[in-house]
């Protein structure tokens, strides 16, 4: 599969009380679905998925795919503290027809699972498992902000030899990281599926199917009898393909990095700011992909300052109170994380004022 661009990892809106707020989500995944973003993570670090029940994760992953567009990939953050548990819901994910899934490292024993010996068998062993069972190609997730763990760049090039383990969410901040790691995997090589233009191609793009409501012509004689007009629906063309050859696939955390990243071999970004500022984040990629450098520098300059203490030190609540601000819904994270003083509300709206995509 192919995986390029930028993938917000979209919030999970709450009630007041701290129960799920569905039709808010659905709200937000339509609005995402007709921006420029490649798709979006549904339950990653941002989504909260470590505040929620099971029950909770699975109305969660099964309101959001109902919503997305078909064009856009779908990344189900699935990762859990056992591998029964991570392919258990790796396995409902597969069954709603999501494209992929996103399997964070296990943190909490962490003094026998974070050993320092050069063989990480426990590593080793619980992503092979996850892989060699999931239906769904695994995205690795190194995110040891939360977990305090750095996953090695030797661990990263071993799993990256497993047929259905297609890439890596590395959200080290530390770009020099997705340089080493660019470099250790360059020797994997596969081919995709993609469109013409070389976009991506999934299983549920190609399954996709126009509904048996669509709207039909209402001829004038129909209109005679008493039949109302409604708008006419084409047909949908047959999505043509073509083969790429990819790499193993390296996708930044860090939005205020990444254009560097970009530039140190990553091919896209799964990045919090992207669910309050999409077209920001986007820009910046398009800039890098057409290759004007200058451009993609200002675009990313534009929200160094804003992504770095919305996302990085006020954390979901900033978030999304920011989202708040452009037209998505945020409202409060859920408890023991509090809502935004009114001085970093003021902040925050300081900081969005010229963000307002």
């Amino acid at each position: 599969m192919l995986l390029e661009g930028i993938f917000p990892p979209i919030t999970t809106p709450f009630y007041p009380d701290g129960s799920l707020y569905l039709r808010k989500l659905e709200h937000n995944v339509a609005l995402y679905s007709r921006t420029q973003l490649s798709g979006m993570v549904v339950l990653g670090s941002t989504g909260e998925a470590v505040m929620l029940s099971t029950e909770e994760q699975r109305e969660v992953l099964t309101n959001a795919i109902t919503v997305a567009s078909a064009d856009k990939v779908m990344i189900a953050g699935v990762g859990q503290e056992s591998v029964l548990q991570t392919l258990a819901m790796a396995e409902f994910a597969g069954s709603l027809h999501y494209d992929a899934v996103l399997v964070r490292t296990p943190h909490f024993y962490r003094k026998q699972l974070h050993r320092t010996d050069s063989a990480q068998l426990e590593m080793l062993t619980y992503f092979r498992m996850v892989a060699d069972s999931s239906p769904l190609p695994v995205l690795l997730y190194n995110v040891p902000f939360f977990t305090a763990y750095d996953m090695p760049v030797e661990l990263i090039a071993e799993l990256a030899q497993h047929p259905n383990i297609i890439g890596i969410k590395e959200s080290s901040g530390n770009v020099e990281n997705i340089a080493a790691i660019v470099k250790a995997t360059r020797f994997v090589k596969r081919t995709v599926t993609v469109t013409p233009t070389f976009t991506a191609v999934t299983e549920r793009m190609l399954a996709s199917k126009p509904s048996n409501s669509a709207a039909r012509f209402v001829t004038a004689d129909a209109l005679q009898q008493g039949s109302s007009a409604v708008a006419v629906a084409a047909p949908p063309a047959s999505l043509k393909t073509r083969q790429k050859e990819v790499g193993f696939t390296v996708l930044t955390g860090g939005a205020s990095t990444m254009h560097d990243a970009f530039r140190e071999g990553a091919s896209g970004a799964i990045v919090a700011f992207g669910t309050c500022a999409p077209q920001c984040c986007c820009e910046i990629f398009m800039a890098w992909k057409e290759g004007d450098e200058k451009l993609a520098a200002e675009k990313q300059e534009r929200i160094r300052a804003s992504s770095g203490i919305v996302g990085g030190q006020l954390g979901v609540p900033g978030l999304k109170f920011a989202c708040d601000l452009n037209g998505y819904y945020g409202g409060r994270a859920r408890l023991p994380l509090l809502p935004l003083t009114s001085d970093q509300q003021e902040e925050v709206t300081r900081l969005m004022a010229d963000i307002r995509y």
